[in-house]
């Protein structure tokens, strides 16, 4: 995992996939490898600037731009924002490779 504690130079990611079925395994490794499993085709965490970089980059090795969607929402801060669950929570920090 590529993750780095709390701190500056952090940003919040949530990344939503929507790729052919060929490519769902490899794009969820990859984001995974950044990123902490939500739900079906959501990941989210906390990832540096550089390790953002490597994210795009890979996920551009894999996925079929002319047919598949990955969507970034990137946060500065999670200061204002708030995470409410309906129904059963998927994945988490603790539901990692």
């Amino acid at each position: 995992m590529y993750l780095v504690g709390r701190g500056a130079g952090l940003i919040f990611v949530i990344a939503v996939y929507d790729v052919g079925q060929k490519r769902v395994g490899k794009v969820l490794k990859t984001c995974r490898k950044y990123l902490y499993w939500v739900q079906n085709s959501v990941l989210e965490g906390e990832i540096n600037e550089s390790s953002f970089r490597k994210l795009k980059i890979e996920l551009a090795n894999v996925i079929d731009e002319e047919y598949d969607s990955v969507i970034f929402y990137t946060f500065r801060t999670t200061k204002y924002s708030k995470r409410e669950i309906m129904g059963v929570e998927k994945g988490g920090e603790d539901n990692f490779l």
